[in-house]
């Protein structure tokens, strides 16, 4: 079925479906409700979708009365949730209840992305467990090529940059692990102690960081969901 033939049916769900079940949206949604609001920004999120088909979502989603979109005289744009796209939250949050809740881990762990992982902790970074001077946190993942294994939060004054490439300040934390035990302590299917006791993952350099990682690393905002799957 092609998207733009719809389901032919007056049921609510069948209408809202064809608005939200296009590939992506509801990602796209996703990265608005996380506080995404330039294109740029809601790329990051999702790192696989061509730029052009975001754009086309965006459009439609903007033609449904979801998103709102703010154009500036200098040709940019801001993208925000009308009060109907703020609805969908308890529905896409519910959809992630739903898969952490029931879904198997060892799935979560077939589909590893560490651009999408680090963009996700650095917004979720509790900077109160930080100290307030300029804090600079390297995370190096060895089994990944060149491009793709490391990564730093920049913390300072509240603000969390993310870069992948050195930005030349002191180092005050290095966290060294595989992808795949960081993504199942982000979810929540693993812990720090877990993954260091099972010497997948080091901690190296300011021992006041080092011992509160998990605190102030923030997690999923599913992580705390209460699994039933095997």
């Amino acid at each position: 079925m092609h998207e733009h033939e719809g389901y032919g049916q007056f049921c609510p769900v069948s209408m809202a479906s064809e608005i939200l079940c296009s590939r992506w949206t509801t990602l796209v949604i996703r990265e608005m409700l996380c506080g995404s609001v330039r294109f740029n920004e809601l790329r990051r999120g999702v790192p696989k979708m061509s730029p052009a088909l975001l754009s086309k979502r965006l459009r439609e989603l903007e033609q449904a009365g979801i998103v709102i979109v703010d154009r500036f005289p200098n040709g940019t744009s801001r993208y925000r949730l009308s009060e109907a796209g703020e609805d969908l939250r308890p529905i896409i949050m519910g959809l992630g209840n739903w898969a952490q809740r029931w879904m198997e881990s060892r799935l979560f762990l077939q589909k590893l992305d560490p651009s999408l992982l680090m963009w996700d902790m650095r917004r979720n970074v509790d900077t109160s467990h930080l100290p307030r001077h300029r804090c600079t946190i390297q995370f190096l993942y060895p089994e990944l090529s060149a491009s793709q294994k490391s990564w730093w939060l920049v913390v300072e004054n509240g603000v969390v940059d993310l870069c992948n490439f050195d930005p030349g300040y002191e180092l005050d934390l290095l966290v060294r692990s595989s992808l795949k035990s960081m993504t199942a302590i982000w979810m929540g299917l693993s812990t720090v102690m877990q993954e260091a006791d099972a010497h997948q993952l080091d901690v190296q350099g300011d021992p006041d960081l080092a011992r509160t990682i998990q605190k102030w690393l923030g997690l999923s905002a599913f992580a705390a969901v209460p699994r039933k799957a095997p």
